[in-house]
């Protein structure tokens, strides 16, 4: 994936294409037809232009609201103003009046390279380790192949702000190889211990196991706070990584200790499987005396930055949440955590505990509007059964605005960042629309309510991406490098990979 030719670049020509149809006062998908069949060269966006959308969701007065017919005024990647009435400059516009403009989305969770090799063969369901180990025996180009193509796909679907937890050294600096040149808003790490130690200590069959491998361990925490210094503030600042420790289970007290120390020292926070399972939860009390949120505050991770934590479906409900609210630590569900249908996790019972819930990615679908989707259609299914076994434990059944706002404000306060996951003057300039007029998910009007028609939405339907101004998606066309290309790239490596796990006879015939 990586173009080291002259002159002009293949990502260059695509997106030189795809901007000239950015046109002064006209429409998009006008100013597209025309820019290619008569080839006019209409002005592109620029660093100082003006967005249109039927609907805007701002803050105003530090609540949200829908803005009928808004616009929203950008200079150098930051917004200016937004406004119901028009801008008197003679600035270009994108107008999107069928459209819902929603600040760019952010996900708590990401394992970037790993979810095209495991999407459609794992829900047999069959075990995800194999494949994910198979990436790690790719050569350098093919794991950028797959990286870049993950990677746009969660660009495609509105997600702009990633925290990613890199399944090894090396898939993270393949991460930071695609993010960088694409505009992308990250905080990337490795995760530890990577994917070649990881499944023998995590499911290891007596804790020496876990004692033994403490050296190598720490090997990769030193590594790892190299990478991140590395990398810190590449990308004009959007690049600010992060430790990402595997989980509580996996590591021993002179593992936190180290983590604790370099996450101090980088003061960009953790990323953590935290109490991901019952499983964890019981073998970290059997250990240590406490639950994981417990041994993290006892090594003071949870004070020193921002800190999310995925999945936490193990998490002891009355001990953990008072702990994690006390330290803003945000809890990252993952609907499609696992594979398609795999399952729910507790985002009710986290909404009734007053947590701060994101609405996070994890690794097999890289759609964040179905995701966010999952969130509350499964998040209400999970409520009425809680409430129907009498569990005892409080529940509160999601809205689309508690997935929207998870998706944008929550995890920005998150990261102490007041400048993402909002439109407002002088927030960041990260903004992606959504078509909610069409087919299958509008009526052919601009609806009322506008937020519902995400829960008849996916990923496809958004039309517009950008990162501090920068257009990553154009009028649904991935326009940060040539599409085509990364398909095809990376769909020869998955095939590479299947063609392994059919010679090993992994393949099991699913059930009918």
């Amino acid at each position: 994936m990586r173009d080291s030719s002259p002159g002009f670049s293949r990502r260059g020509f695509i997106q030189s294409l795809a901007l000239s149809s950015l046109a002064v006062g006209a429409a998009p998908g006008v100013a597209a037809t025309t820019a290619n069949k008569s080839g006019q060269d209409h002005q592109a966006l620029g660093d100082s232009f003006v967005v249109e959308a039927g609907w805007i969701l701002r803050e105003a007065g530090g609540e949200l609201e829908l803005l009928r017919d808004g616009q929203v005024l950008v200079r150098r990647g930051v917004i200016e103003e937004v406004r119901a009435g028009r801008f008197s400059d003679a600035l270009p516009r994108l107008k999107l009046p069928d459209q819902l403009l929603l600040p760019g989305l952010i996900s708590g969770h990401t394992h970037c390279c790993s979810a095209t090799p495991t999407r459609g063969i794992i829900e047999g369901p069959r075990s995800y380790a194999r494949p994910l180990e198979l990436v790690e025996q790719l050569s350098d180009d093919e794991m950028d192949a797959l990286t870049a193509l993950n990677l746009a796909e969660l660009l495609r679907s509105g997600c702009t702000t990633h925290l990613e937890m890199s399944l090894s050294l090396r898939q993270a600096e393949s991460y930071v190889r695609s993010a960088e040149p694409w505009g992308v808003r990250a905080y990337p790490g490795a995760m530890i211990p990577g994917i070649e130690r990881l499944f023998a200590i995590w499911f290891r069959e007596n804790d020496q196991v876990l004692m033994d491998a403490e050296s190598g361990t720490l090997d990769e925490i030193a590594a790892n706070l190299a990478f991140c210094k590395k990398h810190m503030g590449k990308g004009e600042g959007r690049i600010l990584p992060m430790m990402s420790p595997h989980a509580c289970d996996t590591q021993t007290p002179a593992t936190m200790r180290a983590l604790a120390s370099a996450a101090r020292e980088l003061g960009t926070g953790l990323h953590i499987h935290l109490s991901q399972g019952q499983r964890e939860t019981d073998t970290v009390k059997r250990l240590w005396g406490v639950t994981p949120t417990q041994w993290m505050e006892s090594f003071g991770m949870l004070a020193d930055g921002p800190v999310f934590g995925a999945h936490m479906s193990g998490l002891d409900w009355d001990i953990d949440p008072p702990i994690l609210n006390k330290h803003g630590v945000v809890y990252a569900h993952c609907p499609s955590g696992g594979g398609a249908g795999n399952g729910t996790q507790p985002y009710p019972e986290a909404l009734a505990a007053g947590m701060a819930v994101n609405i996070g990615i994890d690794t097999h679908s890289n759609d964040y509007i179905e995701n966010l989707k999952l969130a509350v259609l499964y998040g209400q299914a999970r409520h009425e059964l809680l409430g129907e076994w009498d569990s005892g434990r409080e529940s509160q059944r999601p809205t689309v605005w508690n997935a929207v706002e998870g998706a944008t404000r929550i995890p920005a306060k998150g990261l102490g960042r007041d400048d993402l996951g909002v439109i407002k003057a002088g927030a960041r300039a990260d903004l992606i629309s959504i078509e909610v007029s069409g087919m299958l998910n509008g009526t052919g009007a601009l609806p009322p309510e506008p937020l519902n028609n995400l829960l008849y939405a996916n990923g496809r339907m958004v039309r517009t991406v950008m990162t501090d101004g920068r257009v990553q998606v154009h009028d649904g066309m991935f326009v940060a490098d040539d599409p085509q290309h990364i398909l095809r790239d990376g769909g020869e490596v998955a095939k590479k990979i299947w063609r392994q796990l059919e010679a090993e006879d992994w393949f099991t015939p699913t059930p009918r």
